[in-house]
């Protein structure tokens, strides 16, 4: 029977744990309805307490009454309950910031559209020099000031540019810190492309 299963399993373990902790750990031997389940009714007879934080519920064995040292042991055992609780909700809301920053990161058309103009920008600066170094005479083939005008625009996107693969790498860096896989597999899952993949021109 699942209730005494999910029982067995908390006494032998004598830990607080929500019912996706349970589940996984029994090896999903019972299904995470079940579990819940049990947990409800197990609450109910009195057999363990159960703690609320947010959205999410703990559970843990009721320890003797008359043993003193018992009920330091769990007032201990929720004190460590509830520090592990809040820091797992620090960190999954540092994750979900992140989350939320790359994805901005990665849906703001202007980073493609810098790209884009940098990567146009390269060839034109590519033609004018070709072209320049074929002239035999000092033929004026663009103005002074539209070539100042395209220096001070290349300079400025390969700026932006830059700026904007360090934040997105600090994004990245970020998520890997609580993510299963590798760098490569996270990048090719939100659909990142390095600048040797892309073939990106020297800057």
């Amino acid at each position: 029977m699942a209730t005494e299963g999910v029982f067995k399993y908390m006494q032998s373990t004598n830990r607080p744990y929500s019912a996706n902790d349970i589940v996984q750990n029994m090896h999903k031997e019972f299904g995470k309805a079940v579990v819940q389940k049990a947990l409800d009714d197990l609450v109910a007879q009195g057999s363990i307490c159960e703690k609320i934080y947010g959205k999410q519920k703990i559970y843990c064995v009721k320890q003797p009454d008359n043993n003193a040292t018992g009920d330091s042991e769990l007032k201990d055992l929720e004190s460590k309950t509830d520090t592990v609780t809040e820091n797992y909700k620090n960190v999954e809301q540092q994750v979900k910031e992140a989350e939320s920053s790359l994805r901005e990161l990665l849906a703001a058309p202007t980073t493609l559209e810098a790209k884009e103009q940098l990567a146009e920008l390269e060839k034109k600066v590519e033609t004018l020099m070709a072209k320049l170094a074929k002239l035999s005479q000092n033929t004026v083939l663009v103005s002074a000031e539209e070539r100042n005008r395209i220096k001070i625009d290349h300079e400025r996107l390969v700026k932006e540019y830059k700026k904007r693969k360090r934040l997105c790498m600090d994004v990245i860096n970020a998520i890997m810190e609580g993510y299963p896989k590798s760098k490569k597999a996270l990048m090719e899952e939100v659909g990142i492309e390095t600048d040797e993949e892309v073939k990106m021109p020297p800057i």
